[in-house]
C-alpha cells in the first residue's frame, strides 16, 4: 500500500472516530438530565478525607479523588510513623488498569516506613517472631489485600525488613533510603510475578503506576517522584504574596534531560525508536514507572511468561535492549521555613487542566476564606461595642470569599472542572460530571489531590 493510500485510510478512520464521538455527545445531551448543585456536591465530595495532627510540622491534610476511568486507576495513601513525628503522603497514577497503582499505594509506604526504624528497634521487632510488622499508622485506608496475595506480600516485606536489619540505613543519606525503597518494591513485584505466577501477581507486573511521595519530618521535606505526578509548595513572601515552587519534574518526553538519559542508556541506532510519538517505544507516556515489566524484562522472559497469557503484542516494536523503563525516583529535599504554608501533590489529571501557580492561589484563597465557614467567636476578654461592630463588618466582607468546600482538595477539583475568568460555572462542572463512561476519558483523567498544611508555630520555633 502506498504512503498516499495509508494517509487516506488514516483520515477515513479519524473521520469515523469524530462522527462516533459527536453521536455519543448528541445521545448524552438528549438522554442525561442536568445535575443540580446538590448533585454536583455529592459527586465531588464522595471520596474526600481530612485529618488533623497535634504534633510535628504537619498541622493537617485534605485529600480527594474524582474518577474518570472505571475502575479508577489513581490511588492515594497517607501514613504517620509510629516511631517518630514524621508523615508520609503519596499519590499514584496507574495505567493499563488499576492493579499496580492500588498495590503500590498500600505497599510503598511500608517499605519506606520500615527503612526509618532505628536498627536496634528493628532487630528486636523481627526477633519477636511476629507474623506481620507494622511501623506506620495508616489513615483513610479502607482496602485489604485478598488472602491469596497477602502471604506473598508479607514474605517479600519480611525479607526486605531482614535485609535492612543486616544493612542499616541510618547512616545513608535519606535520598538513598527513598531510592532503595522504590527500587526494592519494584523488584519484588517482578519476583512475585515470576516465582508465584497467578492472574493477580501478573496483572500487577504488567500494568504500571507512577508515584509521588512526600515525607515530612520536622522541617525536612523530601519528595520522591517517579513519573508525571507533581508536587507544588505554596509559600508566603515577606510582602504577603504567595509564591509557587515546583518540587518535581515530569518524567515524560517534554523533559529533555529525561530524554537524554534514556538515549544514553541505549545504542545510537535506537535513537529514532526508543521514543516515538512522544512515548516510550511509541506506547508509554511516562518514562519512569513501577511495574510495566513488558518494558523491563528480557525478550526471552517475556516470550516465556507473558506472551502465553497476553499475546504477541505484549512485546513492543523495536524492543532490542531492555530495560527501557525504571522505577528509580528523583528525590528533592527542601528545608521548611515559617513562610512555607502548604504542599499540594496530585496526579496529572489536575495538572493537565490547571497550572501550579493557579493551584497555589486557589489554596491560599481557600485558607483565607475557610475561617469564615466556622461560627464567629468573641475573644475571651472584655470588648467594646465598636470592636464587635468591626468584627461583624470584617466577617460580612469575608463571607463574600467563603469557599463552597471545607476540603481544600475538593476546592481544587471543583475549580479544575468549572473555573473560568468569570469564576465558577456550574453548567461546566455539571457537564463534565455527567458525561457517559464511554466518552468521559476524552475530556478528563482521574484526579487525585492531597493538600498538606504546615504548622506555622512549629516551624517558627524549630528554625
Amino acid at each position: 500500500m502506498s504512503i498516499l493510500s495509508q494517509n487516506i485510510e488514516r483520515l477515513y478512520k479519524f473521520g469515523e472516530q469524530i462522527r462516533y464521538f459527536h453521536s455519543c455527545i448528541a445521545n448524552y445531551r438528549s438522554a442525561v438530565p442536568k445535575l443540580s448543585p446538590q448533585d454536583v456536591n455529592h459527586i465531588l465530595r464522595t471520596y474526600e478525607h481530612s485529618q488533623d495532627f497535634h504534633e510535628g510540622s504537619v498541622k493537617s491534610y485534605d485529600s480527594n479523588q474524582l474518577p474518570s476511568n472505571y475502575p479508577m486507576e489513581d490511588s492515594r495513601s497517607e501514613a504517620s510513623s509510629l516511631f517518630s513525628s514524621s508523615h508520609l503522603f503519596g499519590v499514584f497514577d496507574g495505567h493499563a488498569g488499576p492493579a499496580c497503582s492500588q498495590i503500590i499505594a498500600k505497599r510503598l509506604m511500608r517499605y519506606i516506613g520500615v527503612s526509618l526504624v532505628p536498627p536496634d528497634l528493628l532487630k528486636r521487632q523481627l526477633e519477636s517472631g511476629a507474623e506481620s510488622y507494622s511501623f506506620l499508622k495508616c489513615h483513610n485506608d479502607k482496602v485489604d489485600f485478598v488472602a491469596e496475595i497477602q502471604g506473598i506480600y508479607e514474605k517479600s516485606f519480611s525479607l526486605y525488613a531482614h535485609h535492612l536489619c543486616n544493612n542499616p540505613t541510618n547512616l545513608l543519606p535519606f535520598r538513598e533510603v527513598l531510592e532503595n525503597a522504590f527500587l526494592r518494591l519494584d523488584n519484588d513485584i517482578s519476583n512475585e510475578a515470576l516465582q508465584s505466577p497467578s492472574l493477580r501477581t501478573m496483572s500487577v507486573a504488567m500494568s504500571g503506576s507512577v508515584a509521588c511521595v512526600a515525607h515530612v519530618n520536622g522541617n525536612n521535606l523530601h519528595i520522591a517522584s517517579t513519573g508525571d505526578c507533581g508536587a507544588v509548595l505554596g509559600s508566603i513572601s515577606d510582602t504577603g504574596q504567595f509564591m509557587t515552587t515546583l518540587l518535581t519534574d515530569a518524567h515524560n518526553s517534554e523533559n529533555l534531560a529525561e530524554c537524554r538519559r534514556i538515549f544514553s542508556e541505549h545504542p545510537p541506532n535506537e535513537r529514532d525508536t526508543v521514543i516515538r510519538g512522544d512515548r516510550l517505544l511509541g506506547q508509554l507516556a511516562p518514562l519512569r514507572a513501577f511495574g510495566d515489566f513488558r518494558y523491563k524484562w528480557p525478550v526471552d522472559l517475556l516470550q516465556k511468561v507473558a506472551i502465553p497469557q497476553y499475546g504477541e503484542h505484549v512485546i513492543a516494536p523495536n524492543y532490542y535492549t531492555p530495560p527501557y523503563l525504571t522505577a528509580f525516583p528523583e528525590v528533592t529535599h527542601h528545608i521548611l521555613t515559617p513562610n512555607d504554608r502548604f504542599l499540594v501533590i496530585a496526579s496529572d489529571g489536575l495538572w493537565d487542566v490547571i497550572s501550579p501557580m493557579q493551584v497555589t492561589q486557589l489554596v491560599a484563597e481557600h485558607m483565607s476564606g475557610k475561617a469564615f465557614l466556622k461560627p464567629m467567636e468573641l475573644p475571651k476578654r472584655d470588648i467594646t461595642l465598636g470592636e464587635v461592630s468591626e468584627m461583624l463588618n470584617q466577617r460580612r466582607l469575608g463571607l463574600q470569599k467563603k469557599p463552597q468546600d471545607q476540603n481544600a482538595a475538593t476546592h481544587l477539583i471543583r475549580h479544575a472542572l468549572g473555573g473560568s475568568e468569570y469564576g465558577l460555572e456550574h453548567s461546566k462542572i455539571a457537564h463534565l460530571l455527567s458525561l457517559p463512561q464511554d466518552v468521559v476519558r476524552l475530556f478528563r483523567d482521574d484526579i487525585t489531590v492531597t493538600v498538606i498544611f504546615f504548622d506555622h508555630e512549629y516551624l517558627t520555633h524549630s528554625t
